[in-house]
């Protein structure tokens, strides 16, 4: 494993990230199966957990909280709030309200007294930035919280963050969480740029793409995995993003074939090479999924792989536009766009 100091903290930690969504029962992993997940990527020398209050409503902390106990110290915990905990309207957003209510409830469900990272898990368009930084500077002031980031920004706003906290005299986000890929390189023109001029750290979520970069989607083979199950449209082959998709891994898995690498391989070593990019978060239901993700901690891609990586997706491309989750709102509300 290898290890890289998180953003400007000092604070060290694994380039990959144990990230806890599939716990519980979105991904169906059991209390045992996340222990033994948890307790194997420790013994790899994974280092940073990462979670979050919406993650099976709660249920994902509880199976991390259970998993960890013994082994706090050793961890590096981040957890995230502001998405939908219910449909009480005020039980979401990065208001100082919801906040401090959301990590209280995140604090008890890990059985923690702090977390060492704690994230806002999108931006919040209703709230200023100036109420949601002065209360995570209270909440770490307080010790209940090491350092904040933020996660899925556009660039604008971890600019406009930034700024907000050197005028307000606040502290600052010192990690961004965006979704990167092979097959999602968006964030290459405008969300990394603006990370590495500030010095944060970026934890890159989602970097086998929701598994097409698992190896398990190939041509002409029937698409079986769990994602697929939950999010079918992400995989209909009659769309042409999924199109353009399928036919990059084809060319990919040839790259990979050629250096001797898997497909995972590659794809999270991709990730990791960029100088930006601190960490890669890794979500594996099972230990299977584990094992064969673990096999990159060490992958060092050499630069005509990487060149071989952009001919066949070009930097700072999206294969599936739609799927971003930092577009502005006016793009996405025609009433915010009009007077």
């Amino acid at each position: 494993m290898q290890y890289r100091t998180l953003g400007r903290t000092g604070v060290q930690v694994s380039t990959l990230v144990l990230g806890a969504m599939n716990f519980g029962a979105l991904g169906r992993t059991s209390p045992d199966e996340a222990t033994a997940i948890v307790r194997a990527a420790l013994d790899g020398g994974i280092n940073l957990i990462d979670t979050a209050d919406r993650y099976s409503q709660g249920e994902s902390e509880e199976l991390v909280g259970r998993a960890i106990a013994g082994r706090r110290d050793d961890i590096v915990l981040a957890t995230k709030a502001s998405m939908p905990m219910g449909d009480e309207r005020n039980h979401r957003g990065s208001s100082r309200r919801w906040l401090y209510t959301a990590l209280d409830d995140s604090l008890r469900r890990l059985g923690v007294d702090h977390v060492d990272l704690y994230q806002i898990h999108r931006w919040d368009p209703t709230t200023g930035d100036e109420e949601t930084l002065a209360a995570l500077t209270d909440l770490q002031r307080a010790g209940k919280i090491r350092y904040f980031g933020s996660s899925t920004f556009p660039a604008y706003r971890i600019v406009q963050a930034e700024w907000t906290a050197r005028e307000r005299h606040l502290s600052r986000y010192v990690t961004e969480q965006p979704s990167y890929s092979i097959l999602q390189r968006g964030i290459e023109t405008h969300v990394l740029p603006v990370t590495e001029q500030y010095g944060l750290g970026v934890l890159a979520w989602s970097p086998l793409a929701s598994g097409w970069l698992s190896g398990a989607v190939r041509a002409g083979r029937e698409i079986t995995t769990h994602r697929a199950d939950v999010l079918p449209q992400r995989f209909d082959l009659t769309v042409d993003a999924n199109r353009a998709r399928l036919d990059a891994v084809e060319q990919l898995t040839k790259v990979a074939d050629a250096a001797g690498l898997t497909l995972i391989q590659l794809a999270l070593g991709f990730v990791t090479a960029h100088p930006a990019v601190t960490s890669a978060i890794i979500g594996p239901r099972t230990m299977d999924h584990l094992h064969s993700q673990l096999a990159a901690a060490d992958t060092v891609l050499t630069a005509d792989v990487l060149d071989a990586i952009d001919a066949i997706v070009a930097p700072g491309v999206d294969l599936a536009p739609d799927e971003k989750h930092d577009t502005p709102p006016a793009l996405l509300d025609p009433a915010l766009r009009r007077r």
